[in-house]
């Protein structure tokens, strides 16, 4: 849709998912046997017809920048428009910008250039499926000035205490943005804005000495905006926490989740050309997600393993996730754990954690 410019800011999303974000941002953590954090987000823009996409990004990018690669996947590899990775730049002596600001500030170009008049922002911490197309319409019908993408949940768990909440009145107009722990409406930290709007509300904030574009522009208001609230009602699960990163992950071993995700607008994620999982005899696999690429000659239950992870005969493996490329030795034993990527296991060990406080390898140990 060429009336939208996708905007992904990683700028204030913390490594709070300890071994795992060692080595990576949170955006480019593994999730759901094959794909990043950041897939999902791409993923529905591109479902969204959206053709310019900046990734604002200031730590640990390597990884990220190795996945998103020239965007391909997600058909951003083109002429005009196309994937942008933005770190901030500090070369202008006189910029006084700070926090995500400085990002938008010393990349104006991107929204100059980007033929859309409206942008879409989102983070990576909020795995959601939104139709980005039906939310611009509506905030398009609703005259409104910001559009925000709201989740009302069945359940408070732990990950939503820090999510920023919203009320509104039954027109969908928003009343108060707030953290209140018990409130069960969450802000999805998507929003649609205009993008000449977005872009002053991003020269008054620098101009008063903020840093942070939706707490200082959205959250307090102060140029009265009118701010709508969209109803989303498909998937959404919240990364913040491993504890988050476990469950939701298990979860997705639920059939009824795992479509949710993935049976409507596809997912994509970067391509590998690998064989489908093979089997030994010895195998035992029960209610588990397998990649591409595995050899599995041991036991796996209630598990999901990524591209390329060989489980060697008479390792016994549940209730865990192995990251890509991880090799289990025989005899080895694992319950409750994540293994980043690269692990190798030589055999004999067991490693036991529990579910709500798994065992975790950081990326590339050797045991």
């Amino acid at each position: 849709m060429k009336s939208l410019i996708g905007v992904i800011n990683l700028d204030h999303e913390l490594e709070e998912l300890k071994e795992l974000t060692y080595f990576r941002c949170g955006a480019a953590v593994p999730y759901a046997g094959r794909y990043r954090l950041i897939d999902f987000v791409l993923s529905n823009m591109m479902n969204a017809g959206i053709e310019s996409i900046g990734v604002f990004v200031r730590r640990k990018y390597r990884s990220l920048m190795d996945h998103l690669g020239d965007g391909k996947p997600w058909d951003l590899d083109r002429k005009h428009g196309g994937m942008f990775i933005l770190p901030p730049d500090w070369n202008d002596p006189t910029d006084t910008s700070q926090g995500d600001l400085q990002h938008f500030h010393n990349n104006l170009d991107f929204f100059h250039r980007g033929a859309g008049q409206y942008v879409v922002h989102a983070g990576s911490r909020h795995v959601t499926k939104a139709d980005l197309q039906d939310v611009y319409k509506y905030h398009i019908r609703k005259g409104a000035d910001v559009t925000l993408v709201c989740k009302k949940v069945d359940q408070l768990l732990p990950e939503h205490e820090s999510c920023v909440k919203v009320d509104h009145d039954e027109d969908g107009n928003v009343v108060d943005i707030h953290q209140c722990a018990d409130h069960t409406n969450i802000y999805t930290e998507i929003f649609i804005m205009e993008k000449e709007l977005f872009l002053k509300q991003v020269q008054r904030c620098i101009e008063h000495g903020e840093t942070h574009f939706f707490r200082d522009a959205i959250l307090k208001n102060p140029s009265g905006l009118k701010i709508a609230a969209y109803a989303y009602e498909g998937y959404h699960a919240v990364i913040n926490s491993i504890d988050s990163y476990y469950r939701n992950s298990m979860d997705l071993l639920n059939t009824g989740q795992y479509e949710q995700l993935f049976k409507e607008d596809p997912v994509q994620t970067k391509i590998k050309y690998e064989a489908p999982a093979k089997y030994l005899e010895s195998a035992d696999v029960k209610h588990s997600l397998l990649a591409n690429g595995c050899i599995v000659g041991g036991e796996v239950q209630d598990s999901i393993l990524f591209r390329g992870v060989h489980v060697a005969k008479g390792a016994k493996i549940k209730g865990s996730i192995i990251m890509q490329k991880c090799y289990i030795g025989e005899g080895t034993v694992l319950e409750n754990v994540i293994l980043d990527k690269d692990v190798k296991l030589t055999g004999g060990q067991t490693l036991i954690g529990a579910p709500s406080n798994p065992y975790i390898l950081a990326k590339s140990t050797i045991i």
